[in-house]
């Protein structure tokens, strides 16, 4: 049995009745990189006519909305995260019209839309930093940033050990000789939350996305905006290690809550509901659902279900410990396997046809949990990370700053192939802004679509089901139950449902759940027994 036999019998007979509480308790949403999702003009980079064009393809999909990534005016310095106007469409992307007519045209498909939101810094050509330089020290322009004497014989030395996240300092001195803080690129100077015309600013940009339509927003960098007082040294190297699993003076802070706390009364001024997401990194689960305390954000990134290994036994111990923890807070569990910073999951579960099962095993079982799930562009698709890019081609900017290391971003963010047997694949009139591989007409969109063995319409049928079963998606919907299992092998249930998830590399022969409604690869059963494949997750109607 594949996922051929699946919903469309379940979805006709059944329904969910149950009110969740709101629409992101248990949403499916879908994650654009808006370089690299669809281009109408034949520039080679995506933008927001050509996401429009394509939302057709994520209703067919199935989720519930759609986070854009940035397009707001910047310099590109790292792919649009650098932002010098917040009001503002960039050119490349289009003008505030086609962000307006891509607003109404998703809620026309009854898709909503969230945008990135990025306050922890801006770029260096927003002009309160270019104020800032020509106004010099112990200015009022300066103290919307971190800037700092430096140590040592002449202010020569950075004013902390602090490195940034893209590697090096996170300090650069200036021509007058001080320094500023960014714990990204040189080009994205941090933001001093401390001075009261910050916070006044954001909230305007806030409500101006707002009074567009935007139904929300997620929250970039969400803890990151306040530093420990003095900005203390850590006195250890490879900081970035360290995120999300130590305390750090510049991430994590408890006064970034209070940020947030603002930023909720100001979504919940407005109908719809209008909702924040945190892209927050803390050391335990527990710091993390602060982040989704009743009056603040409405959900958080659930970071350690992506960094779990294919591993039954430690994804069981991560599961259990996000519900836990956000359960204590009255908040939903997010689920995400993929986005545009990490190494694609295909590829970090061993690529390949391995990695491609682990890949889709792991969809199901993120599908089947309670809470809400994000999917990255292109995941519905199968693609793995491309390892092999050119350096001249690569864009990201921490790749110059880490002499290269492997697994950064730009492998990621290929752009999608949509149809054709060779590049661009559908993409656009002529050419992609990163290069794609000349073996992706399999993995198009038109391709796998109405193959009933592909990728794509597995996550067509995982979304219709979700949407049939009462006993999927909200937390609400009631609570999942483990059942004793073997070694390698999830076995969970909930409401007229069931879930099995075997991690080892071989089939393995069980008592069968129920009846097996949707697997990520053929099972075989006769009703009494069933033998799992090896790297794959099945759904069972109890």
């Amino acid at each position: 049995m594949t996922h051929e036999l699946t919903a469309s019998r379940l979805a006709s007979a059944s329904s969910k009745t149950a009110e969740s509480g709101g629409w992101w308790r248990d949403a499916v949403i879908y994650q654009v990189y808006v370089r690299s999702f669809a281009d109408s003009d034949g520039d080679g980079v995506g933008d927001l006519r050509g996401v429009r064009s394509r939302l057709p393809h994520l209703a067919r999909l199935g989720v519930d909305a759609v986070w854009l990534t940035p397009f707001y005016v910047s310099p590109q310095a790292d792919g649009g995260y650098d932002v010098a106007d917040y009001r503002a469409v960039d050119p490349l992307f289009g003008d505030l019209s086609d962000a307006d007519e891509l607003v109404r045209a998703a809620h026309a498909l009854g898709l909503r839309i969230i945008v990135d939101v990025v306050p922890n810094h801006t770029s260096d050509r927003h002009p309160w930093f270019r104020e800032a330089l020509t106004a010099g020290p112990g200015s009022a322009a300066r103290a919307r940033y971190h800037f700092r004497p430096g140590r040592g014989p002449g202010g020569a030395l950075p004013p902390n050990d602090w490195e940034s996240v893209f590697g090096g300092p996170a300090w650069t001195r200036v021509p007058d000789g001080e320094w500023y803080l960014h714990l990204f690129a040189p080009q994205q100077p941090d933001l001093n939350w401390e001075h009261p015309e910050v916070a006044e600013e954001f909230s305007s940009v806030l409500r101006f996305w707002l009074d567009l339509g935007v139904d929300g927003f997620r929250i970039d960098v969400a803890h990151g905006m306040v530093k420990a007082p003095g900005l203390p040294d850590i006195g250890r190297g490879a900081q970035a290690t360290l995120i999300g699993t130590e305390p750090l003076p510049f991430f994590d802070q408890d006064g970034v809550h209070a940020i947030h706390r603002a930023w909720r009364r100001l979504l919940d001024s407005y109908s719809g509901p209008r909702i924040g997401v945190a892209e927050a990194w803390a050391p335990t689960s527990e710091r993390l659902a602060l982040y989704v305390r009743p009056d603040e954000m409405h959900q958080a990134f659930n970071f350690r279900f992506l960094n779990c290994p294919w591993d039954a036994a430690a994804m069981r111990t991560v599961i259990d410990e996000s519900l836990a923890a956000t359960t204590a807070v009255g908040a939903p569990t997010t689920w995400v396997l993929s986005n545009h910073d990490v190494v694609r999951h295909v590829s970090r579960y061993g690529g390949g046809a391995q990695g491609l099962a682990r890949g889709r095993g792991a969809a199901l079982l993120m599908l089947a949990l309670p809470g809400s799930a994000y999917l990255y562009q292109g995941e519905e698709l199968g693609l793995p990370e491309v390892c092999d890019l050119p350096d001249e081609v690569r864009q990201d900017p921490a790749f110059r700053r880490t002499a290269g290391q492997d697994g950064l971003r730009d492998g990621c963010r290929i752009p999608l192939p949509w149809s054709g047997q060779e590049p661009p694949y559908g993409f656009g009139p002529a050419g992609t802004w990163l290069p794609q591989p000349r073996d992706w007409a399999p993995l198009s969109v038109a391709a796998q679509t109405g193959d009933p063995h592909s990728t794509l319409e597995l996550y067509r049928a995982a979304l219709e089901l979700r949407r049939a079963l009462p006993g999927l998606g909200a937390p609400e919907a009631g609570p999942l139950t483990w059942l004793p299992a073997p070694d390698g092998v999830l076995l969970f249930t909930r409401p007229g449902f069931a879930c099995t998830l075997n991690s080892r590399p071989k089939a393995l022969e069980l008592a069968s759940p129920g009846r097996p409604v949707l697997s990520s690869a053929p099972v075989e059963t006769d009703g009494r027994t069933v033998r799992l494949p090896p790297d794959s997750c099945t759904w069972w109607a109890l």
